[in-house]
């Protein structure tokens, strides 16, 4: 399978809280979980490396996202 034909399927917690701004770095991540309450469809989550699906609802403190991921394929002339 070239790169190129690759879907994005799943997002880990660290990247999705790095995507939405919660904090600056993957690595601050991992800080971020253990000091604030993120619950992943409902359920307390710690891990930064935890998958995320398309349609899984992350919460932080009031703030509620649900999760979308860009399935369009790059295409090379």
């Amino acid at each position: 399978m070239n790169k190129e034909d690759s879907q994005t399927t799943d997002i880990t917690l660290g990247q999705f809280l790095k995507k939405y701004n919660f904090v600056a770095s993957g690595g601050a991540a991992k800080f971020f979980l253990l000091e604030n309450d993120v619950l992943v469809n409902g359920e307390l989550e710690r891990r930064r490396g935890r998958k995320l699906k398309e349609g899984d609802v992350v919460m932080v403190g009031r703030k509620k996202v649900s999760v979308k991921l860009d399935h369009h394929k790059c295409k090379t002339p």
